[in-house]
């Protein structure tokens, strides 16, 4: 009985599919998540932990690392997780590093706008790039505290008075903007589930909505007319996506009724954005991913679209492409405020 039993389960397990490890790894990065013991900061640093391409992460936050590294360190990866608490450790946790993620900063809260973080994010942003500027100038930033409409300007401000900036190596991380609009649209089209049964986690991997502008409110723009799969949507659904893509994060923190914000999704998109830049980094060709950064696509400075990834960053800034007449009218609309988020952040920066 009981070897039939085992003989069962060993017919079983030999039927589950293997993951297949190469046994050559890739290039070792050293990745540094600052404000990794935050809401997006924890689950961020878990998302690295797991990322082959990461040999070095370190976890930098004013309070609570220690805690965070323990638990994430029992993760079995090969990743070597070290933690610095404190503005003294800054510089250790920052040197030698490939890779800077910034999700520090406080959350959205119910009634709340991207621009009532202002006074508070700004400053700590600006903070954190002093440092960067002066530890790792060469690394790759990817600014995640909101408002990255503001955030981004500040930091190139604080690179450029340092003698560091290097356009190609700043970013405003925007792929949730993407993730949100993906998962809409295929939602509403189920184009994501065509020929796949059962609904596979990679379902969603075929959809693609680039999405430009900015990262607040209206000056999110979703591509719905570049979407792919194609799929038939009447003006209304287009506009009903566009609104629910743009609300995206109101969304989520009125659900956490004054909880938290999107704090889950947000690492789940700040890791695939990382994940992108490392494999530029490593020379892996064709790596497209949308952005916020220096741009001449528009009278702005900056702008978010696609950009190709590479061995220095943003390899090349792409073009919009053919746009809707309602996206032509969406891109009109957002200038203004975005313009003015720009503004906002060279100003505080240039103010001390």
């Amino acid at each position: 009985m009981m070897r039939s039993i085992l003989k069962n389960a060993s017919r079983s397990l030999s039927s589950v599919p293997r993951r297949k490890y190469s046994s050559v790894l890739p290039p070792g990065r050293k990745v540094v998540v600052l404000g990794a013991a935050g809401g997006i900061g924890q689950p961020l640093s878990l998302l690295m932990k797991l990322n082959p391409l990461v040999s070095s992460l370190s976890l930098y936050d004013i309070a609570g690392t220690p805690g965070v590294v323990a638990d994430i360190s029992h993760v079995s990866t090969r990743t070597e997780v070290v933690g610095y608490m404190g503005e003294e450790n800054l510089g250790k946790a920052l040197e030698g590093a490939d890779l800077v993620i910034i999700p520090a900063g406080v959350p959205r809260k119910p009634g709340m706008t991207r621009d009532d973080l202002f006074n508070i994010n700004a400053g700590i942003v600006k903070g954190l790039c002093t440092a960067i500027a002066k530890y790792c100038p060469h690394a790759l930033v990817n600014v995640i505290s909101n408002p990255v409409n503001s955030t981004v300007p500040i930091a190139s401000e604080v690179f450029k008075k340092a003698g560091t900036y290097d356009e190609r190596r700043l970013f405003g991380v925007t792929t949730l903007d993407v993730v949100r609009a993906k998962t809409f649209y295929a939602g509403k089209t189920k184009v994501g589930d065509a020929g796949i049964s059962g609904g596979s986690i990679n379902s969603y991997k075929a959809v693609n909505v680039p999405v430009v502008g900015g990262h607040a409110g209206i000056t999110i723009l979703p591509l719905f007319s570049q979407a792919t799969p194609k799929a038939n949507l009447s003006d209304e659904e287009i506009i009903a996506l566009t609104k629910r893509t743009q609300d995206g994060g109101t969304e989520v923190v009125e659900a956490k009724a004054g909880k938290g914000s999107a704090t889950l999704s947000m690492a789940y998109a700040g890791a695939i954005f990382a994940d992108a830049c490392l494999q530029g980094l490593n020379g892996v060709p064709n790596v497209v991913k949308c952005s916020f950064v220096q741009s001449n696509i528009t009278e702005l400075p900056f702008f978010a679209s696609k950009v190709r990834l590479g061995k220095n960053g943003v390899e090349e800034v792409l073009g919009l492409g053919p746009v809707s007449d309602y996206e032509k009218q969406g891109l009109q609309a957002l200038i203004p405020e975005l313009k003015s988020s720009i503004e906002k952040g060279i100003k505080f920066a240039n103010q001390s």
